[in-house]
């Protein structure tokens, strides 16, 4: 992966992080952990890309259509596992 693309999967990683930490809110730490499944779904999405020849929203070496599901997917069950019960006692 070239410099010019590192920097531009790390500002659509950011991008996609702080947009899923805007819909569901919450303080800094959970941005982090935003941004940390979006990292893992992003790189999880590229190569799953590049391993099985798709080919779908590509800009230069990025596989930007399954890097972007894959960020969403990461964020989503990472959101749904962290989420705490509503209303439990805590103990």
């Amino acid at each position: 992966m070239t410099f010019p693309a590192f920097i531009l999967a790390a500002l659509l990683i950011g991008f996609f992080a702080s947009l899923f930490h805007l819909i569901r809110g919450g303080n800094g730490s959970r941005w982090l952990l935003y941004f940390v499944l979006s990292a893992a779904g992003f790189a999880t999405g590229q190569w799953l890309a590049s391993a099985r020849g798709w080919h779908f929203l590509v800009f230069g070496p990025l596989e930007l259509g399954a890097a972007s599901i894959g960020s969403y997917v990461f964020l989503g069950i990472g959101d749904w596992l962290t989420q705490r019960a509503v209303g439990a006692r805590k103990v």
